[in-house]
C-alpha cells in the first residue's frame, strides 16, 4: 500500500508538483463512501489523476492498469463519474480559459476551425457505422478549435453520418456558447446549404461559414490556411495510443477521452511558463 498518499514520479504520464499545482484547484474531493460510515478512499485527487492519465496515453486497457496506481475499479469508477458529471468538461474548458490568457488572447474566441476525424473501434458494443469516403468502420470526431487548436466543441458520431449533418448541432452549440464568434473555417465537405445555414444563425450579425479549398492544381501535400490547425488538434490525439482508435463503448466516455488528452497538454504548458 506503498502508494496511498506519497506521490514519487513513477511514469512519465505522472504529475510533477508544479502540474499539480496547476490543476488540483479543479479537481472534485473524491466522495468516501456512502453515509458517515463508509470506507475511506485509498486513492487520493492526484493518484486518480495520474492513473487515467497513463491508460490515456498508454493505451492499456482499465483491468491491466499497473497495481501500484490502485484499484483499477476504483480508477475507472472516478473516470466515469467524471464524464457523466462534466467534470471532465469543466476542467478542460477552465484550462483552455487559462491558457488563452497566457498566451495574450481573449476567454471569448472570435474564430473557429473545424473538422472531423474517422477512426476504427474494435469489436466492441455502442453506435458504430461505415465511412465509406475513408473505408474505415468506427466513428467520427467532428470538433471545433480555436486558432490555438484547443477544444471548443466535440461530437462523436457514427463514421457514417456526413460531416454536413453533425455540423449543425456542433455549429449552434458554439454560437450558443461563444457570443463573440463571428468566423469559421471548414473544408470542402462542408460546403454547400451549410453556408448559408450558418449565415442565417445571426442575420444582423457578422457570422459566417468560409470555405477553405484545396486547389485542383497542387499536386502531393499542401499546407492549407488554418486547416493545418485542427489537423495538428488531430495529431496530438494520436499521440495517446488510447485514442488511435475508439475502445469506448459509451460516445460520452469518447468525448471524456480526447478532453483527457488535451488537459494533459494544456497543464504541461501552463507548469512550463508558471
Amino acid at each position: 500500500m506503498g502508494w496511498m498518499q506519497t506521490h514519487p514520479t513513477r511514469y512519465p504520464t505522472d504529475l510533477t508538483d508544479e502540474e499539480w499545482n496547476q490543476i488540483q484547484s479543479l479537481v472534485p474531493t473524491p466522495k468516501s463512501g456512502k453515509g458517515k460510515r463508509g470506507r475511506p478512499l485509498a486513492l487520493d485527487r492526484r493518484s486518480l489523476l495520474n492513473a487515467i492519465f497513463y491508460v490515456v496515453r498508454s493505451g492499456c486497457a482499465w483491468r491491466l492498469l499497473p497495481s501500484d496506481f490502485g484499484p483499477w475499479q476504483t480508477v475507472y469508477g472516478y473516470f466515469r463519474r467524471w464524464s457523466q458529471d462534466w467534470t471532465w468538461t469543466f476542467i478542460h474548458d477552465v484550462l483552455r480559459d487559462w491558457w488563452r490568457k497566457t498566451v495574450g488572447r481573449k476567454v471569448a474566441p472570435t474564430a473557429a476551425i473545424l473538422d472531423s476525424q474517422s477512426v476504427k473501434t474494435p469489436d466492441q458494443a455502442g453506435e458504430r457505422g461505415y465511412d465509406a469516403g475513408k473505408k474505415i468502420a468506427g466513428r467520427k470526431r467532428h470538433v471545433a478549435v480555436d486558432c490555438l487548436g484547443l477544444i471548443l466543441a466535440i461530437l462523436i458520431t457514427p463514421a457514417d453520418v456526413q460531416d454536413r449533418e453533425a455540423a449543425k448541432p456542433l455549429i449552434q452549440g458554439l454560437v450558443n456558447r461563444f457570443g463573440r464568434l463571428q468566423l469559421i473555417w471548414a473544408d470542402g465537405g462542408y460546403l454547400g446549404a451549410l453556408v448559408q445555414w450558418v449565415k442565417q444563425l445571426r442575420p444582423f450579425g457578422k457570422l459566417r461559414l468560409e470555405i477553405v479549398r484545396r486547389s485542383d492544381d497542387v499536386q502531393g501535400f499542401k499546407v492549407l490556411p488554418r486547416r493545418w490547425v485542427v489537423e495538428r488538434t488531430f495529431g496530438w490525439f494520436f499521440k495517446s495510443r488510447r485514442l488511435c482508435r475508439d475502445y469506448e463503448v459509451r460516445l460520452d466516455h469518447s468525448e471524456a477521452m480526447l478532453r483527457i488528452c488535451m488537459i494533459r497538454l494544456m497543464v504541461r504548458r501552463l507548469a512550463d511558463v508558471s
